[in-house]
């Protein structure tokens, strides 16, 4: 029984080899029925169900594909050509694929197919096609229309794939691509009643390229020449700019604590010290009460700044997108001093004594301090109206 199941197991799955071409070639999906009949083949080259399934369905296909390259050359479309290629290509490669399992022996009678060579219809379609991508990519280029420069880099890089030598076809590749870019120019309108640092504009636009920038979509925050044309415009304004003045706030809390301050003896009636079973003098514990005063310093003081972010666009101008825009930053700083007995206090009260007073920052400072904040909020806006751009 043991020696029956393993061979149970593989003619199933011989079976359902066998099913599954079959099944295919009954579907009209010759290509796949001639794969699965080859896989098999290979394994058995004396399938006879394999075999004429083979036989079936690569006659069918070439059939059908021969069809359709007769028609599309009787059609004589310019645009034609490349499936004319594509066709030829799937000829070739299905006879590549069948000539690794024939010549077959199906009862006595040898199977075999005819080589064609495909490659010198192959060579001609493909210049043919590469003629045609790169005529209507010179008419694209003509248009002025940046979509068209786009589908002209397209089709140029197409003719290059099917011929390789183009005459001149690097440079127009070189020419599609750059007028069919968008650049982007990114910069800080302020508009506040504060003048900024030029380390602080610097800074803010210190933007991640390599995330905004896509195939078709450069931004820059320079103008590296005058005839640089921008296509869209991202403006950072800064409206307003709201520094809060130098604030002091004082809390004052008293702290309280009551320690051992030696010890007393018991006396007895007679004024003599008094002592226990083991003959141990009596003693108690005296105390005293310890008072400290925490006086705390409370410095702060805060910075707004609040804009927009706006997307123009050129040609047609118009605006895309307005994003408000906010930052803030918070300077605070607590010092403390003890008036009273220190002994009072315990580690961490004592440890904010030795804190002390600072400078404030000064308003431009407190400004710089809010770069960070705002430099990512600006990003982040800037990331999420990338959609606009194309």
């Amino acid at each position: 029984m043991k020696k029956v199941l393993p061979f149970v197991f593989i003619l199933t799955i011989l079976l359902s080899g066998c099913g599954s071409s079959k099944k295919q070639l009954e579907k009209g999906n010759y290509d796949a029925a001639i794969q699965k009949a080859v896989k098999q083949l290979r394994k058995d080259p004396k399938d006879a169900d394999q075999i004429d399934i083979l036989n079936q369905a690569y006659k069918v296909a070439n059939d059908q594909d021969n069809e359709r390259v007769g028609m599309l050359k009787m059609e004589g479309k310019p645009n034609s050509w490349d499936e004319v290629y594509l066709v030829y290509k799937a000829l070739n490669d299905r006879q590549s694929l069948v000539r690794t399992v024939t010549p077959l022996n199906l009862k006595g009678r040898t199977v075999d197919f005819p080589y064609i060579d495909y490659m010198p219809d192959m060579v001609n379609a493909k210049r043919k096609a590469a003629d045609f991508y790169n005529t209507h990519a010179d008419d694209l280029m003509k248009t002025g229309i940046k979509e068209s420069f786009r589908q002209a880099y397209t089709e140029y890089l197409r003719a290059k794939e099917y011929v390789g030598d183009y005459e001149g076809i690097d440079n127009k590749i070189q020419d599609a691509q750059l007028r069919g870019m968008s650049r982007v120019f990114v910069s800080i309108q302020n508009s506040s009643m504060l003048k900024f640092p030029k380390e602080f504009e610097d800074d803010l636009l210190a933007l991640d390229f390599p995330r905004l920038n896509s195939q078709w979509v450069e931004y820059y925050t320079q103008n590296l020449n005058d005839n640089t044309q921008f296509d869209y415009y991202v403006n950072v304004n800064i409206r307003r700019v709201w520094v809060s003045p130098d604030q002091s706030q004082q809390r004052d809390s008293v702290i309280k604590k009551r320690i051992q301050d030696g010890f007393t003896y018991v006396l007895d009636k007679k004024g003599n010290v008094m002592q226990d079973s083991l003959g141990n003098d009596i003693k108690t514990p005296k105390y005293k009460n310890l008072q400290c005063a925490l006086v705390e310093t409370v410095q702060s003081k805060k910075c707004h700044i609040d804009g927009d972010v706006d997307v123009i666009q050129m040609n047609p101008n118009k605006e895309l997108k307005k994003d408000p825009i906010r930052a803030e930053s918070n300077f605070e700083n607590i010092s403390s001093r003890a008036v009273g007995d220190i002994q009072a206090l315990n580690s961490n009260q004592l440890e904010r004594t030795k804190t002390s007073i600072v400078p404030f920052p000064t308003d431009i400072e407190m400004v710089i301090r809010c770069s960070e904040p705002l430099k990512r909020v600006v990003r982040e806006t800037i990331q999420n109206d990338r959609r606009f751009i194309y």
